[in-house]
């Protein structure tokens, strides 16, 4: 099964936004481990939101564009990882192992399962 793994970050703690050096190398780590595993497809860290676009459509209405920052959400996607496991149980527990990464910082990660080509009904 495959699950898509979103962290949220403070926009406003710069230490968010700038890894230091020992992150990115506990980070390339874990990355190579998982790879080698097969259980990350995926991985990538996002600009923040001043950098970013949304894009919305209402039932009724048309397409709107609002360009970042976006004030009124403290927290935002900070970056993501699409990975292999065998259930959701699992899942966790490598998103428990990748939040450990990010010492000192407040974070959040969401995890969700994919919706696969069966899963979908008749």
């Amino acid at each position: 099964m495959r699950f898509l793994m979103m962290h949220r970050l403070d926009e406003s703690v710069p230490e968010a936004w700038n890894p230091t050096p020992e992150f990115m190398a506990k980070m390339g780590r874990t990355i190579q481990d998982w790879t080698e595993k097969g259980v990350l497809i995926t991985a990538e860290g996002v600009h923040p939101s001043e950098k970013g676009s949304l894009v919305r459509k209402a039932r009724t209405e048309g397409v709107t564009v609002t360009d970042g920052p976006f004030t009124e959400a403290k927290e935002v996607i900070g970056g993501f990882a699409l990975i292999n496991a065998k259930d959701r149980t699992e899942a966790v527990e490598l998103a428990r192992q990748y939040i450990r990464l990010f010492e000192g910082i407040e974070i959040e990660v969401e995890v969700r399962q994919v919706v696969e080509f069966e899963d979908l009904p008749g």
